[in-house]
């Protein structure tokens, strides 16, 4: 065991790499690193050992993660007077530009519900490892937090720990307890938690309590009450130094204050590199014709998926029979995980999973997936390796209303730089697509329509990311039609209804929105004499503005209203996006021209 007072002296020197650290970085969160010395000393040098995982939570503190990682010998320590610059891998918050950081943090409130998903990967491989995370006490008012303790306290996850750093003093002002720890205890005991208060300065305590976690047959929540700048007498308990670096004189001062840190200790802790092997499947027979929506292909698919690549995992919000992953659960309730009406939780339990090599399939309507965005936008600074399915998209899921109807999603995704996005049109290109996602390492989405629609492809056919299909082809073709998903069903009444009319249309199903297919958009643009039309079951903004960026000017056909409930036909035409409004198109452009 090490020695007390060897762990003692390590949290001052941590004290001390913080402090010089963001001195010499002109920036960064000296006093909320200097709360939680004791914490990181204890776990690191004592209590963690090389199947154990850690979750800064409290991202803002990361210097002195960067610190621990110095001293245990897995960066150098010169290495921390680079502190968020722009060449250094050590930045501000975690991020996974830093190897040994499996879960990027920062936006508060999300590492308790990665944590959930760690240990249970560490369940699914057998491993005895334990997940430590550590939290701030302010971001114990995101419900997010709450949402995962009761993902914990459900799948009984007594290899989790949670350690909240109970300083007192948050950004604005005091957080909501501030010292008054019990509230904290009481919340944590009430999703189904072992919660203890301990004293975060007093290593006996802490050993005790984290021994005590060991032993514990529930998840368990570690209280520490601890001081905002410990250690320095004009930070500690003080407000207004929240991410406020110290100027070298008073840097000066507050290293004699601390004193000599000399001590050197050996850290269990492993590096254990992530890999994802791609597996494939051979896809259902589909009569051509046959009535299929793509959330019923991509349920099937995900089966086959699953019987043949053991690493793949579904996740599901009380939605399952609807995004129809509930044949996944069915046949592998082992990797099957239900978060209830968590859509946060459930994309940061799939960003833990992701992180010890798992691939995530996380479902549910297109527009509750919004409700989640932070969380996988934060996902992306973790390198996570997840594939979200967002069904009922769009004005043609009908009679629910706006408010089901995911209009917003796909700038979602879009906006993230190395994100996949795809939206089949039928139930071959959506089994396609599933088998693109699973070899694809990165954030993809898969958009996915409710109502049943013809199959339109061969079960040979392939669907490479960038690609798109071309379904109507004459050398005399005046307009280029561009639809995804739904759409495609409406361009393909629209082309026999335009050729009665005399115009001959190209149709393009754009089933991969990105990455995109510029070059050959803007071939069939050209050869249409640059008259094109977009048509998507979409909010404007999202698939037109990507294809005018590819083609230059065209004719966008999208939902421009809050839309309101109805029949799928009625509503495409109502708000303009039926084979009669893109025949409509077709003829006014090739009028004025």
């Amino acid at each position: 065991m090490t020695p007390i007072n060897d762990l003692k002296l390590m949290a001052n020197k941590l004290r001390v790499a913080s402090l010089d650290s963001t001195t010499a970085a002109g920036s960064g969160h000296p006093t909320s690193c200097l709360s939680c010395a004791e914490i990181i000393s204890a776990l690191f040098f004592s209590v963690m050992g090389p199947e154990d995982e850690f979750i800064l939570s409290k991202g803002h503190a990361a210097p002195i993660l960067w610190a621990a990682y110095a001293e245990a010998g897995f960066i150098d320590a010169a290495e921390l007077r680079n502190l968020r610059k722009i060449g250094s891998m050590l930045e501000g918050h975690p991020t996974a530009r830093m190897p040994l950081v499996k879960i990027a943090t920062g936006s508060l409130g999300q590492g308790l519900s990665a944590g959930v998903g760690l240990a249970l990967a560490q369940r699914l491989k057998g491993s005895s490892g334990r997940i430590y995370v550590l939290l701030g006490d302010g971001e114990c008012a995101e419900g997010a937090v709450w949402e995962a303790a009761g993902s914990a306290s459900y799948y009984g996850l007594s290899s989790l720990c949670a350690i909240v750093d109970a300083n007192r003093l948050g950004q604005a002002g005091p957080t909501m307890h501030q010292h008054d720890l019990e509230p904290y205890a009481r919340k944590f005991d009430a999703f189904g938690w072992d919660a203890q208060v301990v004293d975060g300065h007093a290593m006996e305590d802490l050993l005790a309590a984290f021994k005590h976690a060991v032993q514990c047959q529930k998840p368990c929540a570690i209280i520490a009450k601890t001081f905002k700048g410990k250690g320095v007498s004009f930070l500690e308990n003080k407000g207004g130094w929240h991410g406020k670096p110290l100027n070298a004189a008073q840097l000066q001062e507050a290293l004699a204050e601390i004193g000599a840190a000399t001590v050197t200790l050996p850290s269990r802790i492993k590096a254990v590199p992530v890999s994802y092997a791609a597996a494939g499947f051979e896809p259902n027979t589909y009569r051509k014709e046959e009535m299929v929506s793509t959330r019923e292909a991509f349920g099937r698919a995900l089966v086959k998926l699953g019987r043949n690549d053991r690493t793949v995992v579904a996740l599901d919000a009380d939605v399952m029979n609807s995004t129809m992953t509930e044949h996944f659960f069915e046949e592998f309730p082992e990797r099957s995980f239900q978060t209830f009406i968590a859509e946060q939780n459930m994309a940061g339990m799939a960003v833990g999973l992701s992180a010890r090599g798992y691939k995530p399939f996380v479902a549910t309507f297109a527009s509750f997936l919004t409700r989640a965005h932070d969380f996988i936008r934060m996902a992306q600074y973790s390198r996570s390796n997840i594939k979200f399915a967002g069904s009922h998209a769009g004005i043609s899921i009908g009679p629910d209303g706006p408010s089901q109807m995911g209009l917003e999603d796909i700038p979602m995704f879009l906006s993230m730089p190395e994100a996949m996005v795809l939206y089949p049109s039928d139930a071959v290109s959506a089994e396609r697509l599933v088998e693109v996602m699973a070899r694809h390492t990165g954030i993809s989405y898969l958009r996915l329509t409710r109502d049943k629609t013809p199959v339109i492809y061969d079960r040979v056919e392939t669907f490479p990311p960038g690609g798109l299909k071309v379904l109507r082809q004459d050398d005399r073709d005046l307009v280029l039609v561009v639809a995804a998903g739904i759409t495609v069903h409406e361009a393909l009444k629209a082309h026999e209804m335009a050729r009665e009319r005399g115009i001959l249309t190209r149709i393009i199903d754009l089933y991969s929105i990105k990455p995109l297919g510029r070059d050959a958009l803007a071939g069939h643009a050209q050869a249409c004499h640059g008259n094109v039309v977009v048509v998507e079951d979409h909010y404007c903004g999202a698939i037109g503005d990507l294809v005018s960026a590819a083609v230059g000017k065209t004719h966008s056909l999208s939902v421009r209203e809050i839309p309101r409930s109805g029949r799928r036909e009625d509503l495409l035409g109502q708000y303009g996006i039926d084979a009669s409004a893109i025949v409509g198109a077709a003829e006014q452009i090739v009028h004025v021209c």
